[in-house]
């Protein structure tokens, strides 16, 4: 679409429109509807093929496009609850019957496995989102499966929701075709 002298043009990103007066290879020159003469980059300007938009029309359309954005969100939200996370519970408690006669770093190690474990089950199995409770404690735990998960290139890992886990719990996703 050659623009030549006469032409209706329209600046991009401005509300300037007129008509071509003069013409190079790089810049043109626009006479305005109030007379005014202006220079712009050709790049920066496109014909008018008689189809312009005024305030009103331009304004119902962002609005119709943002209605669709919201209506698009809330199925997204509607889509990730209905998606409940798997949860795994990692407290020492609900491992083993008795930490009698473990150590500290015994403890740990199950743990951590237990949380490899599921990780790996979790991918293999499709399951996009894994909510791993630590509990707060001393943050040895998470600290551990942070340094776990980032071993993960297909894991993205965060804060669970505060309001069902408190600070104690890591949500994991899972992207599956990575």
């Amino acid at each position: 679409m050659k623009i030549k002298i006469g032409d209706k043009v329209e600046v991009i990103d401005e509300t300037i429109s007129g008509v071509v007066i003069a013409l190079n290879e790089k810049e043109l020159t626009l006479e305005t509807e109030d007379g005014f003469s202006l220079t712009y980059p050709i790049h920066k300007v496109v014909k008018n093929e008689g189809f312009s938009l005024n305030y009103v029309e331009l304004e119902e359309a962002v609005k119709e496009k943002q209605k669709g954005i919201q209506q698009a969100k809330k199925v997204f939200s509607k889509k990730r609850e209905a998606e409940k996370p798997m949860e795994v519970d990692l407290h020492i408690e609900s491992l083993t019957s008795s930490t009698k006669n473990m150590s500290d770093f015994e403890m740990l190690n199950l743990q951590v496995n237990t949380a490899r474990n599921k990780l790996e089950f979790a991918i293999k199995k499709n399951i996009k989102r894994v909510v791993f409770i630590h509990g707060v404690g001393k943050g040895v735990l998470r600290a551990e499966l942070e340094t776990l998960f980032r071993r993960y290139e297909q894991v993205e890992f965060y804060d669970a929701e505060f309001k069902k886990y408190g600070r104690g719990a890591t949500e994991v996703y899972i992207y599956q075709n990575y």
